[in-house]
């Protein structure tokens, strides 16, 4: 078992270095007697005299005292790298939360891209839907986020990464593709059973805000099911449990290999966008400050 603590170290080693246990008391933040007492300590471990101990002011290391500061002094700058390795780490961290669709589709692309260009860097990602991003914002469970509603721009910086189609999606039956050939549009759908995301979802919210302008309360639609998780939506939708308003970005697979048809809401398409997020409050460091400027650069390209 040690007897030999790194407080002990740090008084021995400043006191040699200041020659005084006053400065070093000050340097230190501790009375003189702390500061005496932790060398004193040492001293009865080692079982050797450290410091000569006299009516001079100026303190002076015995012989043996001079070989324990070489060994002092390197054991202590050995653990302050080792504690500077943590903060290196935790400077190259990035803390990021996003959305589900942003979360799937989006960020690991841009992830990619800035890791490669920034191969020091770790990122950790926490996915939710936006309003579950915006608390862990608030609390500071992440750092920055990408969310599909600005919820809170009082408190919160905004940048638009990309825009967003978001298509009403339905089974591949011959009645949907008649529908389609004839040219129904989604919002002449909107009466079939329909299911749609948590209330708390960006999806859910600029679904929301479209009928609002059309003057349709949500409850008077016919809702069957209402599904926090867009892949058991799609399922659902192919399964012919009913229809669902979704991002374009995640149903891509699906329409190519004929799983599901999609309709446009309006003839101009309805389109949210998704957002770059971090509080205001808050100052970026400098590898979440490059990946920031990373994702603007590449929003056009997105």
């Amino acid at each position: 078992m040690l007897e030999i603590n790194l407080k002990q170290l740090e008084a021995f080693v400043t006191t040699a270095e200041f020659s005084s246990f006053t400065k070093a008391a000050e340097a230190l933040y501790l009375t003189q007697s702390t500061v005496s007492a932790h060398i004193n300590a040492m001293e009865q471990v080692m079982g050797v005299r450290l410091i000569q101990r006299g009516s001079r002011r100026r303190v002076q290391l015995t012989i043996e005292g001079k070989q324990a500061y070489d060994m002092a002094k390197e054991i202590l700058n050995r653990c302050q790298s080792l504690q500077s390795l943590g903060s290196t780490i935790e400077q190259c961290q990035l803390s990021v939360g996003a959305s589900s669709v942003p979360s799937q589709y989006l960020v690991p692309e841009l992830m990619s891209g800035f890791l490669s260009k920034n191969p020091d860097s770790r990122y950790m990602l926490q996915r939710g839907d936006s309003e579950r991003i915006h608390q862990l914002l608030k609390q500071g469970d992440v750092r920055i986020g990408f969310v599909g509603a600005a919820n809170d721009r009082e408190n919160y910086n905004y940048h638009v990464v990309t825009g967003d189609r978001l298509v009403l999606i339905t089974p591949n039956t011959d009645r949907y593709r008649k529908l389609k050939y004839s040219g129904t549009s989604g919002r002449m759908l909107l009466q079939e059973p329909i299911i749609l995301r948590e209330v708390s979802s960006g999806t859910r919210k600029a679904m929301e805000a479209y009928l609002l302008r059309l003057g349709v309360p949500v409850r008077s639609l016919n809702l069957v099911a209402q599904i926090d998780n867009t892949e058991a939506i799609k399922s659902s939708v192919s399964r012919g449990m009913g229809v669902s308003v979704v991002s374009e970005l995640t149903v891509r697979e699906e329409l190519e290999s004929g799983k599901l048809l999609s309709f446009d809401l309006d003839s101009g398409g309805l389109f949210r966008s998704i957002y770059l997020a971090w509080r205001k409050d808050i100052t970026l460091t400098s590898v979440e400050k490059k990946f920031v400027d990373y994702v603007m650069s590449q929003s056009e390209k997105v």
